[in-house]
């Protein structure tokens, strides 16, 4: 009997130190950095390749500047939260949006920043709601932006279909002073060819949610065809580019990197990949059976960066003339990287998306994080 006991001790204490070593093994550790800068290009000041500007956050999901250098981002249980010119994160948020639905994929997504905000002072967020058919909505809110808080809020656009999961949720100024909204096709990819409905869409609208003038269906609609758009950014000429989420599951990949134009269809559900229909567009690149899961998008000179969740690295996209080399940074360093933002320094500024629960947060996640991107050309 002892005997039968001692195996027994044994065994569990085996299973234990198991247990515990896989346990430990699914805390991602941070990284860790030697110091190296890079001179700006006067000459001047060192800026480091990497730091963070702040960590402990809750799945901040998207940023924006305001004048002067000031910083809001959203956290998606529906909080927004300032980082000051000091680049200190205020302790409390300036807004909590009671009435955000954290479901999924869904709650507190986009941020935007007025062109004229010195002047009116809007800010703009895209979240999603319950309806009052408990149904699952987005829409795009309006706000005033006074006494380091949100008040006012005017819904602009409303109604947008949602669900767990495909919210699309990037909102953006252009170049021609609209404002651009991506939306997911809520999970039902028939919406995304129905040129009627919200989902599925790239939208364009006025700053108080009208349609823009020569829109190609006398309507908010820009473009259609899309699965799950998550960065919109534009180029020097002013030309809008789109990453957009593939499909899913077992069939994995397929991500996207798509050339927008007004009034073109973009092909989901009824194309992917390389594949051709005579009035449908094709990507751009595509991941094949990769996946990047790609998310927000900022143009640094030539390349488009872009953020990949489940291929956990910050891509490059250089663009050449009928030619796009495709390169990858930090894979695996900083885990799921949501937002990608050219800041008004120069800088490269991104968001973690680790603690989405699909990821594996390490302790100090999640984090914004400064990225000189002088590093790139070494």
């Amino acid at each position: 009997m002892r005997a039968v006991f001692l195996r027994v001790f044994i065994i569990v204490i085996l299973v234990s130190g198991v247990f515990l070593i896989v346990s430990k093994s699914t805390q991602r550790k941070s990284p860790s950095y030697t110091p190296k800068t890079e001179k700006t290009p006067n000459g001047g000041l060192e800026i480091p390749d990497v730091s963070v500007v702040a960590q402990n956050l809750e799945i901040p999901w998207a940023l924006a500047f305001l004048p002067g250098g000031r910083i809001l981002f959203t956290e998606r249980p529906g909080r927004v939260r300032m980082v000051d010119e000091k680049g200190t994160v205020n302790t409390s948020p300036i807004i909590t949006l009671d009435h955000v639905k954290r479901i999924g994929e869904g709650g507190l997504l986009g941020i935007a920043v007025h062109p004229d905000f010195a002047h009116n002072r809007f800010v703009y967020l895209y979240y999603t709601y319950s309806s009052t058919r408990d149904d699952t909505s987005n829409r795009v809110s309006r706000y005033t932006f006074e006494n380091d808080t949100l008040t006012d809020e005017r819904v602009i656009v409303d109604a947008i279909p949602g669900a767990s999961n495909h919210n699309g949720g990037r909102i953006k100024f252009g170049p021609d002073g609209f404002l651009y909204i991506t939306t997911g096709d809520a999970q039902n990819p028939s919406r995304a060819q129905n040129t009627t409905s919200l989902a599925g869409k790239i939208l364009r609208v006025t700053d108080d949610g009208q349609p823009a003038p020569n829109n190609p269906f006398g309507t908010v609609v820009y473009s259609f065809g899309h699965r799950n758009p998550q960065g919109l950014t534009w180029d020097a000429q002013g030309a809008l580019w789109a990453t957009e989420h593939g499909r899913s599951g077992i069939q994995s990949g397929l991500d996207e990197l798509n050339l927008i134009e007004a009034g073109k269809n973009y092909g989901w559900p009824i194309i992917q990949g390389n594949e051709k229909i005579r009035g449908m567009e094709s990507p751009k690149i595509h991941s094949g059976d990769d996946t990047w899961a790609p998310a927000g998008a900022a143009f640094v000179g030539t390349s488009l960066f872009f953020g990949g969740l489940r291929g956990q690295a910050l891509y490059e996209a250089a663009v050449q003339t009928g030619n796009i080399t495709l390169r990858t940074h930090f894979k695996q360093e900083f885990g799921r990287i949501r937002d990608v933002v050219s800041g008004p320094d120069g800088m490269l500024y991104i968001t973690t998306s680790n603690r989405d629960g699909r990821g594996s947060p390490a302790a100090d996640d999640d984090k914004l994080i400064k990225i000189n991107p002088l590093m790139f050309k070494k």
